[in-house]
Parts: structure tokens; sequence; C-alpha cells
């Protein structure tokens, strides 16, 4: 087959739709990370030790855990004690959300722990509660100030996806490896896959770069 009609007719079509598949695994999973990993940061700087330690307890296990792991357990482990996914897209998302969640939060307390706590008495002083202050004053700061960790941690979160593949989900990586095998183009297959991934990644630098220049935290 010739070059130019493999690559339209055969190689570009099954892309595409793993990067449809993959962009909504990052879009399904990324949110709901992100907000975890806030839950996480609060929990583990401001809770009690009955709020703070089963969060750095979760925390410690994922990090822990490789991700790949955590997708085998999630997928084919958990059927075993009657919790069952309704697909293995399902399973993949929740392992992201894991994931991006536990070390998001990492970030996010870095970012907490580096707020004057002045901010947060000055909160006080002005009738806000403890909780009002945490939400109101300190976090946005915070949050403003773990932007470039956040966005590494999303760029992880892109090349997590391929693990997918793993657990049957036909994402960017599972694409390719299916034409690969079926007409013997590595080369080529992983190739176009590699400049997918390079495009997604530099597209997710430049919009971050652009968040961080407009949300900096004046000096």
């Amino acid at each position: 087959m010739d070059d130019i009609v493999f690559l339209t007719t055969v190689l570009l079509p099954a892309l595409w739709e793993g990067v449809l598949v993959t962009l909504l695994l990052i879009a399904a999973a990324a949110p709901f990370g992100f907000l975890l990993g806030i839950g996480l940061a609060v929990g583990r700087t401001y809770g009690d030790r009955w709020v703070s330690f089963p969060c750095k307890a979760f925390v410690t296990f994922v990090k822990g855990t490789p991700l790949l792991l955590l997708l085998f357990i999630l997928y084919f482990g958990m059927p075993s004690i009657g919790i069952r996914f309704p697909s293995a897209e399902w399973a993949a998302v929740v392992g992201f959300i894991f994931c991006n969640g536990a070390y998001s939060s990492e970030y996010i307390r870095g970012a907490l722990l580096s707020v004057k706590e002045g901010q947060m008495t000055a909160s006080q002083a002005l009738g806000m509660t403890r909780s009002q202050g945490i939400r109101y004053i300190v976090l946005p700061q915070a949050l403003r100030r773990a932007i470039p960790g956040l966005t590494n941690e999303f760029i992880y979160l892109i090349k997590y996806s391929s693990l997918a593949y793993m657990i049957t989900v036909i994402e960017l990586t599972g694409a390719g490896k299916l034409v690969a095998t079926k007409y013997f183009t590595f080369n080529e297959t992983f190739i176009v896959v590699g400049i997918v991934y390079l495009f997604l990644v530099t597209v997710t630098t430049l919009v971050a770069n652009r968040l961080e220049k407009k949300y900096a935290v004046p000096v």
C-alpha cells in the first residue's frame, strides 16, 4: 500500500478515533482530579488528625502505587469484591482521578503553606470563619501559585492516558498499536502517535503559560 494512501485512509482515521477517546478520558478525569487534589490538600493542611491522616494515607498509597497497577486493581481486582465498573473507560477515569488528585494535592498543599499565616488572621479579623478564610482568601492565592505544578500534572495526565490501553481501552496509543500490528508499520505509526502527543502537550503548555501570566500573584 502506498505510504500516502496508508496515512490518509488507514492510520489517520484510526488515530483520530483514538485521539477522541484520549480527550474524553482526560476531560472526564482532569476536573475531578483537580477537585480531589484541592480536598486532599485542604484536609491535610487544615484538617484535624481524623481528616488529615486519611488524606495523607490516600496520597501515600497512590504515590507509592504504579498507575498501571492501580488500573489493574480497579478493573481486574474490584469485581472480585463486588465492585464492577460499567466499562474499562470508567475504571481508567477513576484511576486517573486518583492519581491526578494525589499528585495535584502536593502542589496545592505546598502553595497553601506558602501563604502567610497573617492572611488567615486578617480574614478572621474581618469576621470570616476559618473555613471562609480558607475558601475566599487563602485558597485562591494558593491555586494561582500552584498553576505551574498543576500544569505539569495535567501534562502527565495526557501521558498517563496511554496506560488505559492495558485495560482494553482503545485510546491513542492503543489505536496506534492495533494499526502497527496489523500492517507491520511500527516506525511510521508510532512516530505519528508521538507527534500527536507532542501536539497535545505543546497546546497545553501554551495555554498554561497564558494562564500563569494572567493569574500570577503580584510580587
